[in-house]
């Protein structure tokens, strides 16, 4: 299986092709015909929400990213045929902050908002307790849930969206990214 994965590696990055691991980084031939793991720099930022506020998720999504975070939307990053449900617990344990995004209409149905949530909030508890993980964010005026009120405070990106994303991005820039720097490999075997 590695020798395999080597391989493939080798022949795109042969071809002049980086090969990106989506959330961690991109491997590449470097400057002295190396191949080189680059890091992603970016702050990765998961963003869940429910699918009728796609667009304001969007938005945000598009906010953070001109900030310099590399934010993660279900709908822009999963693949055809990828198992989805690992996908998303995947993306959530790589991302260095879990935006929730609530409103009336991800706070009353059932659904995948629920268990990303969840998932987060379980990720969170193995944290040290100084680190802020989940971030919630209100679409509206919905009623924030008291297992979440109670432990974290939440922004609201209404009715002033520009000044409650200032308020989440001072936020997100006391997190520190998990990885720093490029890391040669040298020749693939």
């Amino acid at each position: 299986m590695r020798a395999a994965m080597l391989k493939v590696l080798r022949r795109a990055m042969d071809r002049g092709q980086p090969v990106e691991i989506d959330g961690l980084g991109v491997f590449r031939v470097g400057a002295h015909g190396q191949y080189e793991f680059v890091p992603e720099r970016r702050p990765n930022v998961f963003i869940a929400y429910a699918e009728e506020d796609l667009a304001l998720a969007r938005r945000l999504r598009d906010a953070l990213e001109s900030s310099g975070f590399a934010p993660w939307i279900d709908k822009d990053q999963l693949l055809a045929g990828q198992n989805w449900p690992r996908a998303i617990e995947r993306a959530i344990d790589l991302s260095d902050a879990f935006v929730a995004c609530m409103s009336a209409r991800s706070l009353s149905k059932r659904g995948q908002f629920h268990c990303e949530l969840r998932y987060a909030l379980d990720c969170a508890n193995r944290m040290p307790l100084e680190e802020s993980f989940v971030l919630p964010v209100r679409f509206d005026a919905c009623a924030v849930p008291h297992s979440i009120v109670r432990q974290v405070q939440y922004v609201d990106l209404f009715p002033d969206f520009e000044r409650g994303v200032r308020h989440l991005l001072r936020a997100l820039r006391k997190r520190k990214p998990r990885l720093d720097g490029t890391i040669s490999l040298g020749r693939l075997a």
